[in-house]
């Protein structure tokens, strides 16, 4: 674990994370403390935020309102290219050297906490580019384990020959169902555990799993498996603030925001993406079929490929794409888009207790009996009221555990911080 400082800010879309991020950035610059950083640079741990452009539709921070506070990792990707999550760390960890080196604090911050997970604790994600190598650095071939030699024994020809030569990029499931079809085929035929996970249009996950089996020579099911036993140990020593609202405060809230997007500008950032994808996908047909490309006027979409999974997106596709869009399937598709955001809110929260917290906690429990101290700790702060109770409860909280937490001093109980953190924080573990 590297003894340089990361900080972490998680938590619902909504709930302020970017706000807090400038906020804690901008106390640094003041240069208060005793601590040798002058400064932080924030890293975008939001993948819809990766884009370029289409900022209303991706909740970006104004330029303005970043108050000169560098945003790394933000707007470095055209619309329609794919960004996976190895992909995003192997870039978030070039960033977070780059600020160290600065003599400056990174901030990781975003929804996207499967990403912010996976680069806290690399073990945790199955490695696709880096084989294993002897002592003398020659790579040398995993053993495979029994489960997936007999598994590979049992492959009919057609599928032994797809796994042999695994495509490079999945496959749009729209453009190409069967080969879509295929990969799941050979997914399920290989670790029906994991199949079962995904289904066959979610090609990037399908090939994704089959990769992890290629270079680990075992099932992804057992690779996961391994992961979950083994002792986690944290990439950076690293400051975890969860950002929280209770969620019939922020229902409202996340409403409101989408009624300010509607006039800021969405539909027309959505019907840019609707021309790029169209625009994409008359490429391909062309190269596949000028027949094909002359008699498609209207292109299917594929909803789970990159910045096309922004939410209000799919929900305002219909209406844009009718000849008379009425003023009833504008309301249905504004209430679609609210409900849309009010379950990815509900689904932020539930990876971050079942699937992060654990993680860090047993991360904890480890370094607290080795070391007696917590290797990441975590705090949730309560941003449930806005206005002054903003300062009371996040804003003067989170500088001075942040100021504590980089001149190595005593940290508080987490649960003491709030009724709320109390509530939500039952582990024994998070406990300093």
């Amino acid at each position: 674990m590297s003894s340089k400082p990361v900080i972490v800010i998680c938590g619902t879309t909504g709930v302020g994370k970017s706000k807090l991020s400038i906020e804690l950035a901008l106390a640094l610059a003041r240069g208060s403390g005793g601590h040798p950083y002058r400064g932080a640079r924030i890293i975008n741990a939001d993948s819809m935020q990766v884009y370029v452009g289409m900022d209303v539709i991706t909740n970006k921070v104004p330029v303005e309102e970043r108050y000169g506070v560098d945003h790394l990792l933000m707007d470095y990707k055209k619309p329609g290219e794919q960004l996976t999550g190895p992909e995003w760390i192997k870039d978030a960890i070039q960033a977070i050297d780059e600020t160290h080196e600065r003599g400056q604090v990174p901030i990781v911050v975003g929804g996207t906490s499967y990403w912010i997970q996976h680069l806290i604790f690399p073990e945790r994600m199955a490695s696709l580019d880096k084989p294993d190598t002897d002592s003398t650095g020659t790579s040398v071939s995993p053993v495979s384990s029994d489960n997936f030699t007999n598994a590979l024994a049992a492959l009919p020809p057609e599928l032994l020959d797809l796994f042999i030569d695994l495509p490079k990029q999945a496959p749009a499931a729209d453009d190409d169902p069967t080969a879509a079809h295929k990969l799941h085929d050979l997914l399920m035929a290989l670790d029906p555990f994991v199949a079962k996970r995904w289904h066959w249009r979610d090609t990037r996950k399908v090939l994704t799993n089959l990769r992890i089996i290629e270079e680990n020579r075992r099932l992804a099911s057992e690779v996961i498996k391994e992961q979950s036993q083994s002792n986690p140990l944290p990439r950076y020593r690293t400051l975890l603030l969860w950002l929280y609202a209770k969620p019939e405060i922020l229902k409202p809230r996340l409403d409101e925001r989408v009624d300010q997007m509607i006039q800021q500008g969405l539909l027309n950032e959505i019907r840019t993406l609707r021309a790029i994808a169209s625009q994409g996908r008359q490429g391909n047909a062309q190269a596949l079929s000028p027949e094909l490309a002359s008699t498609s006027s209207r292109p299917r979409m594929d909803y789970t490929l990159g910045i096309y999974q922004a939410i209000g997106y799919k929900e305002f596709y219909e209406y844009l794409s009718s000849p008379e869009p009425s003023e009833a399937s504008f309301r249905v598709a504004v209430e679609q888009m609210k409900m849309g955001t009010r379950r990815y809110a509900k689904r932020q929260v539930a990876w971050i207790r079942n699937k992060l917290l654990p993680v860090v906690d047993a991360a904890n429990a480890v370094s607290l009996a080795e070391t007696g101290a917590p290797s990441v700790p975590a705090y949730l702060l309560d941003a449930t009221e806005l206005g002054d109770a903003w300062k009371t409860n996040v804003h003067d909280v989170a500088e001075r555990i942040t100021h504590d937490f980089l001149e190595n001093r005593p940290l508080p109980d987490p649960r003491t911080l709030s009724a709320t953190a109390s509530e939500m924080l039952t582990s024994t573990f998070i406990a300093l």
